[in-house]
């Protein structure tokens, strides 16, 4: 009964103290309502836990009882009394504060001194021995001085602490200024401390009982007392010394003799003791200790039902302690606990729903069969008990058996009828969604399922049947998956209820065709009555009840099926999602086809109902919504009109049970399918005609049995086995792709691989009409495959007709031709320029339309294309090497400023075809640094022809300028050429291929020497020479030089020598040379070395002397006869 297991909201709230304050006037005194909000509004967390109530003076509160000295005598009438907890909550104050306007300059002292000990006297008698603790506080318009500083307040203090009978530290002064919060804040502290001592010593009040007691005739004082103790510390704040004494005063409750008198009243207590424990232990983060007290606690009053007659009062009980332990397991969740996936508040929402459930199944078996009329006055003062727990006819008995047998069978019968009375369903439901909601949370679907079935079964009882069809459709998409035969049968029977009883026509479509199919686990007979109810709707009528409905519920089912009749209704029902009784497959005959050809698809249907079925409509949808129209098939006869085997035509819908039966289609593509997928998007059934139900499969249709998961649970619904080996070889295919139609065409490309870099290379592109009809709209497409035209940097350059760039660089080209008649050819070329070597592909796609003729009476313009690729190597003609040389034809490596050097570019023709160069250019970036000897530069291979692996040179005299730059680039030396013609038509233009000359150092030589001798001597003949030395340096030099001696030549000069020489100068330094010997000899070394810059000079200066001299050897005289 929820009156027996109902906590009371006094157990369920949080104890704190109660502090009552007196002498406030919150109605008409302004000062005295600020006061008042100060201590009552916005207490936040950081605040101490007080509850303040405002009184007046001679408020009576509960009479203190007289203390027991002995109590031998005393048997308890009960464990706990109704009004113990909420008296200690609401009624009995720890503290009364007194208010009193006072302050310690008051001119009427004496008097005013006299009122305030009045009230505080009148408070102590009201209190009727209660040891209350009494608190005065003076209201002060002042804000007082600090202590010891005002003598008078310290004389007046005492003595007003005399007058009431109170100690100096219960007297306190409260100024009403600005800062009222905080003095507001600090009486609090001082009031909970007194608290804290009142609640400490009830509870040794309660504790010195326990000295008279014995565990024969007292054990529901131990319960009691520690009860008390424990909500005593409690209310102190001392929540851990409060969890001890619960956990004693659970013990106690365990040792009671129970029996079917005390039974109700010892579970009472343990359920109000159990929650007390668990909510503490989650307060205090140990939730394996709540856990384990509750799993105690179950585990021992599972069993103990009672009296027979009331059983569904256990379920009542148990079904509560479920639930209010998942609602703490739920706070302490919200609190920063954390649950596990095994362990969390749905499973306990769970077992109280069940409980409930057993509740509702007791209360059918005990209470629906019970006649006559209860003594309903046996209940009277049901919710006001002295004590909790027990029965309101036998209050205070605690013995074995009942006082009054009569009595106890009337109370029986009168708990029996008001428990008939309760309506168990909207109990149980909101259990379950709350233990929904966690299985949610926690990621536990199948549970969630579970528990969703039973919210809908539930509602179904408590005859909301929209609710209880929402949620079970919710479920069945996911038993469908899952492939639960009973499950979602049991499941679909239930929703068919509910969709007849509320006139969903569309559901109650829905679930007959899954009830009356193959995978259903209904009988035939059931399968049968509910085809015809889904032939009675889709004929507009109204269909049969459903067996064991409550009759007030059909009768307004009835009325709503007429309204519902009058209105024709069309609606779509996705059959992907259903295991239904007709089955679809459709497909493709072939996965391609061309343009010109007829694209053929099959329909494959099958029905596992028991009884035949006509359908109105058969339709296929593609992608293309053009051809949709092409494949329909209609039938008109009506779903009721029967059918001959000679009337199973192809607009004949009408379908036996177990045997398929195949609709062919067949259409023509149009020009947009070409070259895409024509795709069957779904297949739809027209079912019914003044109630039409479209049946629509996504796709091909294809049998939702088939897959990876396991099957459903099948009946026999008469398919022969050969039926069935037709239709599981009927593979489904849901596109076709639309082939062009194959071109006639001759097309080839003619060339001469490789190409050149940067040529233009000619490509012949030969096109041949081998069509038996002209083609029109000749379209000619060429372009690099790979290659865009946005790019900054193409790889190639394509040009039709002329081989020329022309404004921007092109990577494909478009061009129209005219028609062409049968066997007309035409010649085009093309010209592809390379920019990179390598390998490129270059696609030639010609694309024109055809009139063909497709059958006897039907003609098609169909768009052709023929494509040809061709893979182009293209290498470099030729290599260039450029070298550096001295006027010594030395290789050198930096230049020296203001002396000449020779430019020496060598070409290397790599080129497997003969090349023609016409010229060739030299462009000097820095050209004010590098500059050519002679005014012009006339190119040296002009005209020359070059085969694989011959060679071409030139050399170029340049001489390098004072400059202040490291390096030099010296630019770009530039080739012009083509490939050799071989006959007068082709005529190629020349091409330019640039090569970047080396960036070079230029050195800067303080001094320069030179030396002028003739180009040969004779063998002792004077051989004179000159050494000119040029300072190049804006400063005077000093020059040593040293002449070494030579075996083939005496000389004449300074073989030592120191001058000096003038900026900008030259010195001259002259030899005379005798040669003694003949032949291409050394001359004599001159070395040359700068005071400035010591032994820095020679090797450079070295280099710029000519070492050998040729010398002839002396003639012999001719004497010719006289």
């Amino acid at each position: 009964m929820s009156w027996a297991s109902e906590l009371p909201a006094e157990l369920l709230c949080r104890p704190t103290g109660l502090v009552v304050l007196t002498g406030l006037d919150i109605t008409y005194n302004a000062i005295h309502k600020s006061i008042w909000d100060s201590f009552c509004n916005n207490r936040r967390s950081d605040r101490v836990p007080l509850k303040f109530d405002v009184q007046e003076a001679d408020h009576v509160y509960p009479k203190s009882k007289q203390k027991r000295t002995s109590y031998q005598w005393h048997i308890p009438k009960g464990i706990l009394k109704r009004t113990w907890m909420t008296k200690h909550l609401n009624e009995v104050p720890a503290v009364v504060v007194v208010f009193y306007d006072l302050d310690w300059d008051e001119f009427l002292w004496k008097e005013k001194q006299m009122e305030c000990a009045t009230r505080v006297e009148i408070v102590r008698n009201s209190l009727q021995g209660q040891g209350t603790k009494v608190a005065v506080v003076l209201i002060q318009k002042n804000t007082p001085l600090p202590p010891g500083e005002d003598v008078m307040a310290a004389e007046r203090a005492s003595s007003l602490c005399n007058m009431c009978d109170i100690s100096a530290k219960s007297l306190y002064v409260l100024p009403h200024t600005d800062h009222l919060i905080g003095y507001t804040i600090r009486l609090e502290n001082a009031f909970y401390e007194l608290s804290q001592s009142y609640y400490h010593l009830e509870a040794r009040k309660v504790k010195s009982h326990k000295d008279f007691l014995n565990k024969t005739t007292h054990q529901l004082f131990y319960v009691r007392h520690q009860f008390k103790i424990a909500f005593f510390n409690e209310l102190k704040q001392d929540s851990h010394t409060a969890l001890k004494h619960y956990k004693q005063a659970y013990g106690h409750i365990l040792d009671l003799r129970m029996y079917d008198t005390n039974m109700l009243e010892i579970k009472t207590m343990a359920g109000f003791v159990n929650y007390k424990i668990c909510r503490l232990s989650f307060q205090h983060n140990i939730p394996l200790d709540a856990i384990a007290q509750f799993r105690k606690h179950i585990d021992f009053f599972k069993s103990t039902t009672g009296t027979p007659e009331l059983a569904f009062e256990n379920s009542a009980w148990m079904s509560k302690q479920f639930q209010v332990f998942g609602d703490l397991f739920d706070e302490a969740i919200k609190l920063g606990l954390t649950a596990l996936q095994t362990q969390h508040p749905g499973f306990y929402y769970q077992q109280a729903a069940n409980h409930s459930i057993t509740r509702k199944q007791l209360c059918h078996a005990l209470c629906m069969n019970k006649t006559g009329i209860p003594n309903t006055t046996i209940l009277d003062g049901l919710d006001n008990l002295e004590y909790f727990g027990q029965r309101p006819w036998r209050q205070g008995h605690q013995s074995i058996d009942p006082p009054d047998a009569q009595k106890e069978k009337e109370g029986i019968l009168a708990l029996q009828m008001k428990e008939k009375q309760e309506d168990h369903s909207w109990i149980i439901i909101p259990l379950l969604s709350s233990a929904v909601a966690q299985f949610k949370k926690y990621k536990s679907p199948r549970m969630k399922r579970h528990l969703m079935v039973q919210m809908g079964e539930e509602y179904f009882h408590a005859k909301d049947y929209g609710k209880a069809l929402m949620l079970l459709n919710k479920v069945m998409w996911d038993y469908r998956a899952e492939r639960w035969s009973p499950i979602l049968t049991s499941i679909l029977t239930l929703s068919l209820k509910c969709a007849y009883l509320t006139a969903k026509v569309q559901e109650y479509v829905s679930n007959c065709m899954e009830l009356s199919g193959q995978y259903s686990q209904c009988s035939i007979e059931e399968k049968s009555r509910i085809e015809k109810n889904l032939t009675k709707v889709m004929s507009n009528d109204a269909p049969d009840p459903e067996p064991g409905l409550d009759q007030v519920s059909v009768e307004s089912a009835k009325s709503q099926w007429l309204s519902v009749k009058s209105e024709s209704s069309v609606f779509t029902i996705e059959m992907s999602t259903l295991v239904s009784f007709i089955d679809c497959k459709a497909r493709f005959i072939g996965d391609s086809t061309s343009a010109d050809t007829k694209v053929k698809l099959e329909v494959y249907l099958r029905v596992t109902c028991p009884l035949p079925i006509r359908f109105s409509k058969l339709s296929v949808h593609f992608n293309n919504q053009v051809h949709n129209s092409k494949c329909e098939i209609s039938d008109g006869r009506g779903i009721t009109a029967a059918s001959s085997p000679l009337e199973a035509d192809g607009a004949d819908l009408y379908l036996l049970p177990g045997k398929p039966r195949l609709f062919t289609f067949s259409f023509l593509p149009t020009a947009d399918d070409v070259g895409s997928y024509i795709e069957i998007t779904s297949v739809a059934l027209e079912l019914g005609t003044g109630c039409c139900s479209i049946l629509r499969w996504v796709g091909t249709g294809t049998d939702t049995t088939n897959g990876t998961s396991p099957k459903l649970t099948t009946t026999d619904s008469g398919i022969s086995t050969a039926d069935q080996e037709k239709w599981q070889q009927f593979k489904s295919s849901s596109t076709m792709k639309i082939l062009p139609r194959s071109a006639k065409l001759n097309l080839s490309l003619v060339h001469q691989s490789p190409s050149l870099l940067n040529e233009f290379y000619p490509v012949h592109i030969n096109i041949c009409n081998e069509e038996e009809n002209a083609i029109q709209s000749v379209n000619l497409y060429i372009a690099l495959e790979n290659e865009h035209e946005t790019s900054q940097d193409p790889g190639a350059h394509i040009s039709l007709d002329k081989a020329e760039i022309g404004d921007k660089m092109k990577v494909k080209e478009n061009l129209d031709l005219p028609d062409l008649k049968p066997g007309q050819k035409i010649d085009k070329c093309f010209y592809i320029k390379c920019f990179q070597p390598g390998t490129r592909s270059i696609l030639t796609k010609v694309k024109y339309t055809v009139i063909v003729s497709v059958g006897i009476q039907h003609s098609l313009t169909c768009q052709c294309i023929k494509e040809e690729t061709i893979n182009l190597t293209t290498v470099s003609p030729f290599d260039v090497s450029i070298n550096l040389q001295s006027m010594k034809f030395e290789h050198v490596e930096a230049l020296h400023a203001e002396e000449p050097f020779l430019l020496n570019p060598e070409i290397s023709c790599t080129s497997p075809w003969p090349i023609e160069l016409q010229t060739s250019e030299v462009q000097l970036v820095c050209s004010e640094y590098i500059k050519t000897v002679s005014e012009k530069h006339e190119s040296q291979i002009t005209s020359v022809k070059l085969k694989k692996a011959e060679s071409a040179a030139e050399c170029l005299c340049l001489v390098s300028l004072a400059t202040i730059q490291p390096s030099v680039s010296l630019g770009t030396y530039t080739v012009f050429w083509r490939r050799r013609k071989e006959d007068k038509k082709q005529d190629l233009p020349y091409v330019s291929t640039s090569f970047p000359l080396p960036t070079v150092n230029i050195e800067h030589i303080p001094i320069s020497v030179s030396l002028k001798l003739p180009a040969y001597g004779s063998v002792k003949t004077l051989l004179p020479i000159c050494y000119v030395i040029k300072n190049r340096t804006p400063y005077i030099q000093e020059i040593e030089v040293n002449m070494d001696a030579s075996d083939n030549f005496m000389f004449a000069g300074n073989k030592h020598t120191h001058f000096r020489v003038l900026p900008g100068t030259d010195y001259l330094l002259k030899y005379n040379l005798f040669p003694l010997v003949a032949g291409h000899l050394a001359l004599p070394k001159l070395h040359v070395n700068m005071v400035r810059y010591p032994n820095t000079m020679d090797e450079i200066i070295q280099k710029m002397l000519p070492t050998h001299i040729f010398i002839r050897p002396l003639g012999k005289s001719i004497i010719l006869p006289a």
